[in-house]
């Protein structure tokens, strides 16, 4: 399924489903290494995947809905097939409608920009190239900052920035704190 999310087209599946993970891996063309996120409907939804971490806890509470995914620890019963084995997954509360709406009425979907890996993100302000393989295609139209999501490591002593996105270290740096990047750690 292709998706809008808050700031690039997204392309997702059910979590629980190895087979569903496994499509969207060879229809991007994306490397196993490379985990996928998980899109949750609700903050009260996060909060039950980053369990007693308080800092993880506190960071979705202020960052959450919008455009940032958070890497938090994998909680066991998140299948490892969704994370690439890694104990760690990214997590996600998009702050777009229907996005938000999809996810309360179908639950946490595994999930990754729709591009084919190493292409640049599909935003919606002009008909894609190319976009991998789905069972269904959802088109809201343009999406609000189309720039992807801005990733930020919460699992090791200090929040530690990812990739930089929609969200500044500037902003990050005023709701969680000093932020590790790699030019300054």
């Amino acid at each position: 399924m292709i998706f809008p999310t808050d700031t690039v087209y997204g392309v997702g599946c059910d979590p629980r489903r190895p087979d569903a993970i496994a499509r969207i891996y060879a229809a991007k063309r994306r490397d196993a290494r490379k985990p996928l996120s998980l899109h949750v409907a609700s903050v009260d939804e996060a909060l039950e995947y980053v369990g007693a971490d308080r800092a993880a806890a506190a960071a979705v509470r202020r960052l959450f809905p919008g455009p940032v995914t958070l890497i938090v620890r994998r909680p066991a019963f998140i299948d490892e097939h969704m994370t690439s084995g890694f104990p760690t997954m990214g997590l996600r509360v998009p702050d777009h409608p229907l996005c938000s709406e999809m996810l309360e009425r179908c639950g946490p979907l595994a999930a990754t920009s729709a591009n084919y890996s190493g292409e640049p993100a599909f935003a919606g302000s002009t008909p894609p190239r190319r976009l991998p393989d789905a069972d269904l295609l959802v088109d809201d139209g343009p999406t609000p900052q189309r720039l992807e999501s801005t990733v930020v490591d919460l699992t090791g002593g200090r929040p530690r920035l990812v990739r930089e996105g929609a969200v500044s270290v500037s902003i990050l740096e005023r709701v969680l704190g000093r932020i590790e990047t790699a030019s300054r750690s």
